[in-house]
């Protein structure tokens, strides 16, 4: 997985990387909101969905310590994270700052 999420974020346009579980009540409520941001943005972002209980070690390598949470790279770089679930009004205006 590490060799293909460098490659999945390292792109000229924003890729938005969710960490959730599935046991994870908030995750869930925060998937229709990533569906909508979707639905908006279309193709000038991407959506990552990563499980954090399926790859450990990737979330570890992003002290990821709760679930949801949210990094948006651009160009392979680190741009901007928040953890819990955020209305889609506020995740649209970042990404749209970092485009």
């Amino acid at each position: 997985m590490k060799g293909n999420f460098d490659s999945l974020v390292n792109s000229p346009k924003p890729v938005l990387v969710d960490f959730y579980a599935d046991w994870c009540g908030p995750c869930k409520a925060l998937a229709p909101i990533l569906k909508e941001v979707k639905a908006t943005l279309g193709d000038t972002i991407k959506i990552i969905k990563i499980d954090v209980d399926k790859h450990q070690p990737l979330a570890n390598k992003f002290q990821v310590r709760g679930v949801p949470t949210l990094l948006l790279f651009k160009n392979g770089k680190q741009l901007w994270r928040q953890s819990g679930v955020l209305p889609k009004d506020h995740i649209l205006q970042i990404v749209e700052q970092h485009q």
